[in-house]
Order: C-alpha cells, then structure tokens, then sequence
C-alpha cells in the first residue's frame, strides 16, 4: 500500500530547482504542504519586488527594502538585489576589468591552481550542475572564481569551504563576474576574517555565540560546559559554510539576503533561533556525543524546512541583538585568543 510520502515523491521532482539530489528520508509529503503554502508568499512577494525594482534598479537602504528583504527576495531578483546592498555592484562598476586580469594572473601561480583543482570535485558531489558530465558543468566557473579570488585576496588565496560559498553564489547569479564579486563582499567585507590563515574571526565568533547562549539559553550553555563540549565542535561548519549543507538551499538563500544587507550578526540570529527552539531537545543529552548528535538533529526536519516561518523566528526568538554589543564580544574575545598565541 503506498504510502502519502510515497505519493507525493512521485510528484516532486527527486532533483531540485537547484540541482541538488533529495537526500534519503526526505518528507515528500510535509514539502508538499508547505510549498503549497510558500508559493503563494512567493507570488505575493515577486509582485511586490516587481514594483519596488520599476522606480529605480538601485536598491537604496531604507526600512521598506529591510522589510522586503526580510520576507525574501524572489529568485529571479536574488543577484540583482544581492549586488546592490553588499556594495558589490558599486565595486565591480569601480573596476573594470579587475576580474579578468585577476583570473589571467591568478592561472600563473601552479600553487594556488592545484589547490583548487584539488578541491572541484569535492564540491556540491549531489548537485547534477557540478558533475563533469552535465551538459553544462558548472566546475570551470568555478575554477575560474576561486583562482581568480586567490590572486585577488593572496593573504587567503583558496581555503576550503569556499568553494560551497562560490558554488551557490554561480547558482543564484549564473554569471562569473558578479559571483567573484559578491564573493569578495562576504569575506571580505561581511564575515571577520573567517578564512584568513589563522581563521581568527571564526574563532572569535563561535565564542562570541557561546556567550550570547549563556546571556539568552543558558541552561545549553551550562550543558555544554558540564560535558565539555566546545562551541568549534557543533558550530564550526554553521559559521564556515553559512549553513550550506547544513540548512535546505531555500532557507540558506532566504539567510543569504538579510546576510548580504544587514551584515554577519544574521548568523548568531540564525543559530540562536536554532538552539532555543530546539532547547529542550538538546537538553535530554547525557553525554558528550549526545550532545554533538543532538546539534546535528537540530538542522533538519519541518522547523528549518519551512523557510518564511523560520525566517520570522530569528528575528524573535533570540531578542534584541545590538551591533554594538556583538562588536564589543568580538574584541574581548579577539585579544584573549591573540594573547593565547
């Protein structure tokens, strides 16, 4: 007898729009509902977006565009707007040419270009636009990006993890150019230092957010320092790969767009949410694998599957969340681990 997630599979496609592959276990039937549901904010909001987008194609910064961007960004207006309020439209204008002399340069250094090669195949293993064969493989934008930014930003040059930033960034924009550059706006403009050797901003945030859990939830924070479970352990690829792999595409674009125009404190939103939503869940484990099995439970299931709602959560649950004080956390934490060193 079929069941009503077979039913379902058999009208949902098993690839995406993306191109990713549904893993194993996939509720057909929960998507269903809530696609039915999210299309009709999708047409409400491409409408919307339509109209603001007709008086000017510069997106300026204003309370109307945050509210916009909040309730999302229909796809076919993603790059668009993404280039507009990272800065990157006005960087790349600024710059003629830069990308293609930074790819002819960066082709030179053999160092760098193995890395990269090294690391193509690795990225996106389940998505069909990333593989060899596809009719139109999406690996040679991304050597070209990766190699391209490396000469760019040689203090970087290539760091795994983000090759999985650049992949998605060629899905949403489809164009070389304006993924090098938005690219450049996230690490180095957005994210602190994340991927510089040493990853000190990546450190300094996974402690920045392990003081932020004892200010808002902390009965985790008392949870995780009884079983000895540092923050690196549960958040790291949170942090590092802003939630690609870890979140469904949908809900990591859908963080994406208030990411690129309200800056990295969107991510501790992100993962306060999750942690306080899913609080007394976690707090069942015993032990310190329970523990590390509960932060990798937490990332599924029908919470971060329906993205407009989950979207709403962050910018409740965890409260208030001043730049300054997230600026203030930052530099504490910053000079204690450089003094550590």
């Amino acid at each position: 007898m079929e069941t009503d997630n077979e039913t379902a599979k058999d009208r949902i496609p098993r690839i995406d729009t993306y191109g990713f592959q549904r893993p194993d276990g996939f509720d057909y039937t929960f998507y269903e509902e809530f696609q039915s549901r999210y299309l009709v904010v999708l047409t409400r909001r491409a409408i919307k977006w339509s109209k603001l987008l007709q008086t000017s194609t510069a997106v300026e910064q204003s309370m109307k565009v945050k509210r916009y961007i909040r309730k999302g960004i229909p796809n076919e207006h993603r790059c668009h707007v993404w280039m507009f309020v990272s800065g990157a439209q006005a960087r790349m204008e600024k710059n003629p040419g830069y990308y293609h002399n930074a790819l002819v340069e960066g082709k030179k250094n053999t160092k760098l270009v193995d890395t990269v090669i090294t690391d193509l195949n690795r990225t996106f293993p389940d998505n069909v636009k990333f593989r060899k064969d596809a009719s139109q493989c999406l690996q040679p934008m991304l050597y070209n990006i990766l190699v391209a930014y490396g000469h760019h930003n040689s203090s970087v040059g290539y760091c795994q993890g983000m090759n999985f930033l650049t992949g998605y960034l060629i899905l949403v924009t489809k164009d070389e150019e304006k993924a090098f550059w938005l690219l450049d706006a996230l690490l180095g403009h957005i994210l602190p230092d994340y991927y510089s050797p040493a990853m000190i901003g990546l450190k300094v945030d996974q402690e920045v957010l392990g003081d932020l859990v004892k200010l808002k939830i902390p009965a985790v924070a008392d949870l995780m320092e009884k079983h000895g479970v540092m923050w690196t352990l549960v958040v790291s690829r949170w942090f590092i790969c802003l939630f690609i792999d870890v979140l469904p595409v949908e809900t990591v674009l859908r963080i994406w767009d208030c990411l690129f125009y309200e800056g990295s404190k969107i991510i501790f939103r992100v993962a306060l949410t999750l942690i306080k939503q899913y609080q007394a869940f976690i707090l069942e484990s015993r032990n310190f694998p329970d523990v590390c099995d509960k932060f990798k439970e937490i990332t599924k299931g029908q919470l971060v599957t329906e993205c407009h709602l989950f979207m709403q959560k962050i910018f409740v649950d965890p409260g208030r969340l001043s730049k300054t004080s997230i600026i203030k956390l930052r530099e504490k934490h910053r000079s204690q681990l450089l003094t550590q060193e």
